[in-house]
């Protein structure tokens, strides 16, 4: 008999099951087998969600809409949760024909899902995406303590497949411990490493533009290669995330990503993932609070990006 993890009944922002004419849609992948720490990002769609519920009515506050209408929820798929490529496997096969229909935005879940998830959009794409990295760690290691893949090594795992343009991969918020040839491995690839210590004390949108002015410069300058986001929940500080698996001090505050991701209202993008929620060390709800408020504003963003009233 095949396992399934454990699947999430609420929706996010109370919208209805995803129908095939809802332009944006989530879907929770309840996923943590690949954890090298703290597991119980498996309950992060749940908390995700449980947490959006706290918006009210949804209007955003920057971009004065709402979702409604446009969203839908097509619950957490259906995953194997006992082995990593199984799993793989399983959510690049559901992944396919929801990102053929919808703008999606992935609730996770480990780190490790979005190897998945590049595949399968530069599969449906055609060509090798650009990144934007929030986390506190390169995800550069090429494997987990002898294992060959895991929640920290996607990143090296995209550029090997060629899912990604390397000189088009921007990281902020890096921060943790590492021998330098991780660390540098995106920048000695061509692309962008903006670390927390360099982000101190700057966090409104003008004091952060240059990190997306300089993101858009790289797309246009090597063929506007579709924009993928990708989120990890310890790109926060644990002070405003305490709720994941491997807090690391020193890290960003809400002010500065939602800054930042407020800023993606301008520009063109085929999706996001936020991930690493791990429930069971989440005080009082922050990290899924914050989360939530992630998702919705880049949602929102997008939805006026494209013309949404």
């Amino acid at each position: 008999m095949t396992a399934f993890a454990f699947l999430s009944q609420q929706t996010f922002l109370k919208c209805p099951p995803l129908a095939r004419d809802h332009a944006f849609a989530v879907a929770g992948i309840a996923w943590d087998g690949a954890v090298t720490n703290r597991p119980g990002a498996r309950f992060g769609p749940r908390a995700i969600r449980e947490a959006s519920h706290m918006l009210c009515d949804g209007t955003h506050p920057l971009f004065d809409l709402d979702l409604a209408g446009v969203l839908g929820d097509a619950g957490d798929l259906a995953l194997p949760n006992t082995a990593l490529q199984p799993m793989r496997a399983a959510l690049e096969a559901q992944a396919a024909p929801l990102i053929a229909r919808h703008h999606m935005a992935w609730l996770g879940g480990d780190h490790s899902v979005t190897l998945s998830l590049l595949r399968a959009y530069r599969q449906q794409l055609g060509r090798p995406l650009a990144v934007l990295h929030f986390d506190a760690h390169c995800d550069t290691w090429t494997d987990h303590f002898g294992e060959p893949s895991g929640h920290g090594t996607w990143v090296a795992e995209a550029l090997a497949e060629g899912l990604v343009e390397p000189r088009c991969v921007v990281q902020v918020g890096i921060r943790s411990a590492g021998l330098r040839e991780a660390r540098e491995y995106v920048a000695e690839r061509g692309g962008r490493i903006h670390e927390a210590r360099a982000l101190r004390g700057l966090e409104s949108p003008a004091q952060l533009a240059f990190v997306l002015e300089d993101l858009q410069a790289r797309r246009a300058a090597h063929g506007q290669p579709p924009l993928y986001v990708s989120l990890d929940i310890d790109c926060l500080d644990p002070a405003f995330a305490p709720g994941t698996g491997t807090p690391e001090p020193g890290g960003l505050t809400s002010n500065q990503v939602l800054s930042l991701v407020e800023g993606l209202g301008a520009i063109d993008c085929v999706g996001m993932d936020c991930v690493e929620v791990a429930p069971p060390y989440d005080h009082a709800e922050l990290a899924s609070l914050a989360a939530a408020t992630l998702v919705w504003t880049y949602l929102c963003g997008q939805r006026r990006r494209l013309g949404g009233a």
